[in-house]
């Protein structure tokens, strides 16, 4: 008798299309979520259970179309599938829903604040991101946590999550020599993660506060044996 397996019979991520397709409208949608993979890339960098995706399609439901946030973060899955990319995020064959995603609103509304969250909650992702860069009297970023089948929102910047051990939050900083308003990671301090951009400015400034202490140590060194000539003492003979 032969065994049927019926998740044999639905296609793979690598038969699906990996996104929706949809333009940008606002360059945000692709760097934000990308700000945020480099920051956890060089956060976790011995970590091989997580993974993030960029405009990327997740696949629920073989019949319906994929959903597609402009960020996901996965806990618990291979950081690479098969050795190689994904070309789209399919649940049937992950078996481990996102547990956050992200929606950077453009100039049009996308259903951000309606039709995806009440997707989003019905899937059961646990926390749903939304910043939106363009209001001014409303906070620019909601932090939704799943409870009880409904998103709550929680208050602050930066939103401590502990089922992924960070923060998330938004302030000012400067990634691809762009100075403006920019969502990052946090550690449980309330610290942010520093881009590369910034690790590798303190990593230079660290280098130059080393070579002056050490050429101050020279000079200090110098002095001392220039006293002890002018006190007719040979610095020499005391080594």
């Amino acid at each position: 008798m032969l065994n049927y397996n019926p998740l044999a019979c639905l296609p793979s991520s690598e038969e699906l299309p990996d996104s929706d397709d949809t333009p940008v409208d606002n360059e945000l949608q692709d760097l934000i979520p990308g700000l945020l993979k480099v920051l956890l890339a060089m956060a976790w960098p011995e970590r091989m259970d997580w993974f993030f995706g960029v405009d990327m399609g997740i696949y629920y439901d073989p019949d319906l179309p994929a959903i597609v946030p402009d960020g996901f973060l996965s806990l618990g899955v291979e950081r690479f599938y098969d050795q190689n990319l994904r070309p789209s995020y399919v649940l049937w064959e992950e078996k481990k829903l996102p547990l956050l995603v992200l929606e950077v609103v453009s100039q049009t509304y996308r259903g951000e604040y309606s039709t995806k969250k009440a997707e989003y909650a019905k899937l059961g992702i646990l926390y749903y991101v939304v910043y939106n860069p363009f209001r001014r009297r409303k906070p620019r970023l909601e932090v939704y946590k799943l409870v009880n089948h409904a998103y709550e929102l929680h208050d602050g910047n930066p939103v401590w999550l502990p089922e992924i051990g960070l923060g998330i939050g938004i302030e000012q900083g400067t990634y691809l020599g762009i100075p403006r308003e920019w969502m990052y990671w946090y550690n449980q301090e309330g610290q942010r993660l520093l881009t590369p951009e910034e690790q590798a400015q303190q990593a230079q400034q660290q280098a130059q506060q080393a070579q002056q202490q050490a050429q101050q140590a020279q000079q200090q060194a110098q002095l001392l044996r220039e006293r002890l000539r002018s006190l007719g003492v040979d610095p020499d003979s005391l080594t």
